[in-house]
């Protein structure tokens, strides 16, 4: 492409994927510096001092800020398809936090992820899921934010109940039934782990898609970094590089996501493994988007 990749989407990163084991303030202030990027996803600083210098870092970047809950879901073990009520009213309660959490950060999305499920409660894990959601939607349709539920795989490590491409169409048009500030989030990295094809995914999922991400993942068993761990690109045994984030740029522009007056915003979101260097690793994925890039036709 002739035209500047950030012409159509906000090019973001995810703090703490990007900077794992570098302290929040330090990272973020690392990605306001880099005008590559246009956005940047944050979450969770339980420090409110902290928390306070961040956001006046953010509001002077003018960076687009998004917030991610998953990571408060993962690390408490509260899930929004309980089918325990007390337990999905916790989840509930705590994605409410996240809301205004984001909100002082500037934040005006907050992406959100479905608990993990079993196969005997399924259809009512679904129903709980659902109660949640619209629930969490309400609340920052309030403050005028969106939601966003990132799709997940179902049977090979996060095991969410959001899930295949069909199954999380279903579920995003029985939440736009009543929540319009609803959206889905799909993550070129977890396509692999549902054993689907970035075509199906997109077209399936064309009409509910608010956010990008793009990664790699193995999904190889018995191998390194097998799972949702977001490895770099060309790390042994991966299953997503250059062709495949070209492939995924090729179906986005031809389903109507090339959208310069309202571009969407693409994170890259990938992580170090083991002793791997922050820094290296993501001027490797935006090595690797601008090669992408540059290889998709006119």
């Amino acid at each position: 492409m002739k035209e500047s990749i950030h012409k159509y989407f906000q090019i973001s990163t995810i703090q703490w994927m990007s900077y794992p084991h570098t302290e929040v303030l330090s990272a973020v202030r690392k990605i306001a510096e880099d005008e590559y990027f246009d956005a940047v996803e944050v979450t969770h600083i339980e420090d409110p001092r902290v928390r306070k210098e961040v956001k006046g870092l953010l509001a002077q970047s003018h960076l687009t800020v998004g917030y991610g809950a998953q990571p408060r879901l993962l690390a408490t073990g509260l899930n929004p398809n309980a089918v325990d009520e007390t337990h999905r009213a916790a989840a509930e309660d705590l994605l409410k936090c996240c809301v205004d959490e984001a909100q002082e950060l500037g934040a005006k999305r907050v992406a959100i992820m479905a608990g993990r499920w079993r196969e005997e409660t399924k259809d009512l894990a679904y129903i709980q899921l659902l109660k949640t959601v619209r629930a969490v939607c309400g609340y920052a349709g309030e403050k005028d934010m969106e939601i966003e539920l990132e799709v997940f795989d179902y049977d090979m490590d996060k095991c969410a109940l959001i899930g295949p491409a069909p199954y999380a169409a279903r579920f995003a048009a029985d939440v736009r039934t009543t929540n319009s500030n609803f959206g889905l989030m799909v993550d070129l990295s977890h396509i692999p782990t549902t054993h689907e094809s970035t075509r199906f995914v997109i077209q399936t999922l064309r009409p509910f898609i608010t956010h990008l991400h793009c990664g790699n993942a193995v999904v190889r068993p018995n191998c390194a970094a097998y799972g949702d761990k977001h490895p770099r690109f060309g790390y042994p045994n991966g299953a997503n590089d250059v062709a495949e984030v070209t492939e995924y740029f090729r179906v986005l522009r031809e389903e109507g996501f090339f959208r310069a007056a309202e571009p969407m915003m693409f994170s890259v979101e990938v992580t170090p493994q083991g002793s791997e260097c922050e820094d290296i690793i993501l001027a490797n994925s935006k090595r690797v988007l601008n090669r992408a890039w540059a290889l998709l036709e006119d």
